[in-house]
């Protein structure tokens, strides 16, 4: 079983496909359905925190960018404020607040240098939201500006971290300062898009998807031909990133039609927010989503084209462009996997 991360408030949220429609409500509906419900502890929001760059504890192994630091004891009284050190500074694009980052990072209890949780032993980054409600408020504020390729340091008091309840989980007491060591590898937004190899779409009878790479949406032209009665799953673009499994969660781009009338269903550029689900949980709800993109690179575009039995059968979204018995077609960016 994939160990989920400690930090993350809430579940990642449902992509808003479950419920999609082409109206503006339904968008509207569907985009809240995708934001995850905060935590108790999140939604008793704190002051946003002084950041102040000290004190935080020397790293005395794992120097380098992406590897395990190891951490010292934390020595004496840490700050009342958040403590953010930038060890190692990145030169890609600033993260901000709303954006999605992939990381490493592992945390530890400043009073004891006891490690709590890592992802570097899972060999697994964290790819989350920098949102109230998805994460920490020490990570919201301390990471907000930090680069792309930076190493990022921080002691989080009680107030930014878990609060007085802590963690029992993860052996946190609610007087516990937490330090974290963050390798930002990358980071998303609504701007994103797939930046891998464009593969030949030679097939007459299959829709044509845009290759463009500039964050709007592609085009998608549906051919005046018969759906085809299998799913397919074509690279659009291939990426060079690892094979999503079944058991992962994707973060993606996503824009839907339907074969009959080339009417966009639903669209992650249309409601400027990215879209999360796992696979497993997809299965249960569009089928063809979960299976035609297992397998697929990270960093790709991927045509999807589904039989109805594969989407929404017999019992469609009400109020949407998808009929009865609908074929669908999805463009859809992998941004990341985890």
């Amino acid at each position: 079983m994939r160990r989920r991360s400690l930090l993350i408030a809430v579940p990642a949220g449902l992509v808003t496909i479950a419920g999609c429609g082409d109206d503006k409500k339904d968008s509207s509906k569907a985009s809240d359905s995708a934001s995850p419900s905060p935590s108790a502890s999140a939604t008793s929001a704190a002051p946003p925190p002084k950041i102040v760059d000290g004190p935080v504890p020397a790293i005395t192994a794992g120097t380098k960018f992406d590897e395990k630091p190891t951490v010292a004891k934390g020595s004496g009284d840490p700050s009342k404020n958040l403590a953010v050190k930038t060890v190692i500074a990145g030169s890609g694009r600033a993260v901000a607040e709303g954006d999605y980052i992939q990381a490493n990072y592992l945390g530890q209890i400043w009073s004891t240098a006891k490690v709590f949780d890592n992802s570097y032993d899972r060999n697994a980054p964290l790819v989350l939201q920098l949102a109230q409600g998805s994460i920490i408020d020490g990570w919201r504020y301390g990471l907000a500006g930090r680069k792309v390729g930076s190493r990022v340091e921080m002691a989080i008091p009680p107030t930014w971290g878990y609060g007085t309840q802590g963690n029992a989980q993860a052996g946190i007491k609610g007087t516990d300062t937490l330090v974290f060591v963050i390798d930002i590898q990358d980071v998303f937004n609504a701007k994103s898009s797939a930046k891998g190899k464009t593969v030949a779409q030679d097939d007459a009878d299959l829709p044509k998807v845009g290759t463009n790479t500039d964050g709007k949406a592609p085009s998608i032209e549906v051919p005046k031909a018969d759906a085809p009665t299998k799913l397919v799953s074509n690279y659009v673009l291939e990426g060079d990133g690892a094979a999503v499994k079944a058991d992962q969660t994707v973060l993606v781009q996503f824009k839907g039609v339907v074969w009959d009338s080339g009417k966009e269903f639903e669209s992650t550029y249309t409601r400027k927010q990215l879209s999360s689900f796992s696979l497993t949980q997809m299965q249960q709800l569009v089928k063809g989503l979960a299976e035609g993109l297992e397998g697929k690179k990270v960093g790709s575009r991927v045509l999807l084209v589904m039989p109805p039995k594969l989407g929404y059968g017999d019992n469609p979204p009400t109020g949407g462009a998808i009929k009865k018995d609908s074929t669908l077609v999805f463009s859809v960016d992998i941004l990341a996997a985890m």
